[in-house]
């Protein structure tokens, strides 16, 4: 079933989420909504201090003759203050080499292509004091990313930083996806996990990269909490031992 979360309304007893499917009644509900995290957090957490702020993220992809240049992960070393890890090369399990991804702002929470423009979002985006403070800190980094992001031409110089002997003609663009960024009002980056709780509610805001490794034991965290927040009967040690 495909549907839009339109209201949460909690309580102790039971919490109700209502949607353009109908409603459903339940004892509690974990949230993971990604790019609209916050949005849907907001639903019944009063803290808005915390946004998600999409980027979107462009790859190319290694010819069938230059795949024998990437043989494995080749990865710049990471910036501890900046989020975002460059250009790298992925070398996929299907035998495809990705080149990517740049960083650029998207200016609509699922704007997959450079036309997406949801003037109402990019109106929020720039009224957020926390973006502003980052955009201003990371300015030269964002111009040059940009830069790449409508330029073969950079795109490929950033990429031949580690493979110098890929050329233009082995390249061609391939997969967009968007990233959602955690961003305080103080302009600093969320980068761990971030879970809210409030009455019948638990808000995954934020699930970073590790998220795909690291999901057995967010499952086992957010079990747990959700056995001790909704006063799940009969559910102790449930996740222990080899349970």
């Amino acid at each position: 079933m495909s549907a839009a979360v339109t209201a949460i309304r909690a309580g102790r007893d039971e919490t109700i989420i209502e949607s353009t499917a109908g409603s459903v009644v339940t004892k509690g509900i974990i949230t993971c909504a990604g790019l609209w995290s916050d949005k849907v957090a907001a639903m019944t957490d009063p803290d808005r201090s915390v946004r998600i702020i999409p980027f979107r993220g462009d790859y190319y992809t290694l010819g069938l003759d230059a795949r024998h240049l990437c043989r494995t992960l080749i990865y710049p070393v990471p910036d501890p203050l900046f989020p975002f890890l460059g250009v790298h090369l992925t070398r996929r399990i299907d035998g495809q080499v990705w080149a990517g991804p740049n960083a650029v702002l998207a200016f609509a929470r699922e704007g997959y292509r450079r036309s997406d423009v949801d003037i109402r979002e990019v109106a929020a985006i720039l009224g957020f004091p926390g973006f502003r403070r980052v955009a201003s800190r990371y300015m030269r980094t964002g111009l040059a990313e940009c830069g790449a992001d409508w330029s073969k031409a950079a795109f490929l110089k950033a990429i031949q930083r580690y493979v110098p002997a890929v050329r233009s003609e082995d390249i061609t663009f391939g997969p967009t996806g968007i990233r959602a960024q955690a961003l305080r009002a103080d302009g600093s980056l969320v980068d761990d996990f971030f879970v809210t709780e409030s009455v019948g509610v638990l808000h995954v805001r934020n699930a970073p990269s590790p998220a795909a490794t690291a999901s057995l034991a967010i499952g086992r965290e957010l079990a747990e909490r959700a056995i001790q927040s909704f006063a799940i009967a009969g559910s102790s040690g449930v996740f222990r031992g080899g349970n």
